[in-house]
């Protein structure tokens, strides 16, 4: 029976239940012992002697015996339970058999055969890492630069980041230090310091993926960033003058241009401008031309006609074109009579009148036109004029 139940004498095996208080703790021995029975009790036996008197009960043994069995069973159940895994969705599970990689395993609930045959490996594939590369370099025309590169990158093959490469994180960045050393030698300085940095970045990431995966560390580059990239300091001041020399040439050949495609349209509307109004010019100077000579044919037929009269009138004509545009009359009194009235200041107000009518007339209307000779045709303005002029 178990210790703690009546007729056990309240044998404690852990405090020593039926003893006096004087005495002293039990042995190593007897403490085991006192054990084996109680776990003998819990599975069939009576927990120890009977009464005390060291006989052993019937068929304690084969009690003893189905307890241990269902011990065993529980146990077994228990290290099958141990099998049962949960991988995260930001995860993957890597299960090793015998310390072999056996598969792979996605997010969710999981089951492997348990320790010791059978192992996982959790690997987080979303974490972002990073790493970071800082020296001096040889530039293709022999300048020496400092770069400062930094490389993001995550998990792509858990299998490869494990089991592939011995250390995938330090192949990263000896791929990293190979990559930019030969873009950076296949590059100029100013190149490099100037309108290059995307090439360069570009090619960098393109070729720290080749190596890394040739090597099958099963990595993604995610993005590859030039922090800095800069001539030594002992000689950053001249570099810096250069590079703002060849900012200052951009930004005089931008405004030049800006200049240009605002001045270009302006001078080829003038042109058009110009040509059209010669081309009116021209086809005025022509109908003008057209017109006198029409006016000489026919002045040619009526001096055939009448030669004298003819003359006489070309005559008259050209004394009244001559003297219609001027202040001044020479009159001969000494065949005539000498009293005459001139109305001077009708003659003046006429001529003024007409003389700003020519002016406006005769007004180029463009560049072209003001080398057009002025046009005078006053035989039909002055004509009345003359006509008005009474002599008494």
């Amino acid at each position: 029976m178990a210790w703690n139940e009546p007729g056990g004498g309240n044998n404690d095996p852990w405090g020593g239940g039926g003893r006096g208080s004087d005495q002293g703790p039990p042995d190593l021995d007897e403490v085991l012992r006192k054990l084996q029975n109680k776990l003998g009790g819990l599975f069939g036996g009576n927990g120890g002697k009977d009464g005390g008197n060291g006989a052993t009960p019937i068929h304690g043994g084969k009690r003893g015996g189905a307890g241990f069995g269902l011990l065993l069973g529980l146990g077994f159940v228990l290290w099958i339970a141990s099998g049962i895994y949960i991988i995260e969705p930001a995860e993957r599970g890597v299960v090793l058999r015998f310390g072999q990689y056996a598969e792979t395993t996605g997010e969710g609930p999981h089951w492997h055969i348990p320790y010791p045959i059978e192992t996982v490996e959790k690997v987080d594939v979303d974490q972002v890492r990073s790493v970071s590369h800082k020296t001096s370099m040889l530039t293709q025309d022999e300048n020496i630069i400092e770069i400062e590169m930094a490389v993001q990158y995550r998990v792509k093959s858990a299998g490869d980041y494990l089991f592939q490469t011995r250390s995938p994180d330090a192949t990263l960045k000896q791929a990293t230090e190979s990559a930019v050393r030969e873009v950076i030698g296949q590059s100029k300085m100013d190149f490099v310091l100037t309108e290059g940095r995307s090439e360069i970045v570009a090619r960098t990431e393109t070729l720290i993926q080749n190596l890394v995966d040739r090597y099958q560390t099963g990595l993604q580059i995610t993005s590859v960033n030039l922090q800095d990239a800069q001539p030594p300091e002992p000689v950053q001041a001249a570099f810096a003058d250069a590079i703002k020399a060849r900012e200052d040439e951009q930004r005089l050949k931008n405004e030049a241009e800006a200049y240009a495609s605002e001045i270009i349209p302006k001078a080829r509307g003038e042109a058009d401008r110009r040509l059209k109004a010669a081309e009116a010019y021209k086809s005025e100077v022509i109908a003008n031309a057209e017109g006198e000579a029409a006016r000489f044919e026919s002045l040619l037929v009526e001096y055939t006609k009448a030669p004298k009269v003819t003359r006489e009138r070309l005559y008259l004509e050209t004394i009244e074109q001559v003297l219609g545009s001027t202040s001044k009359i020479l009159v001969d009194v000494e065949g005539g009579n000498s009293l005459m009235y001139l109305p001077v200041d009708k003659l003046m107000q006429r001529g003024a009148d007409d003389n700003s009518n020519q002016d406006t007339a005769n007004t180029p209307a463009s560049g072209p036109r003001s080398l057009a000779p002025p046009q005078i045709d006053n035989r039909r303005v002055v004509r009345p004029n003359l006509r008005q002029r009474e002599i008494r």
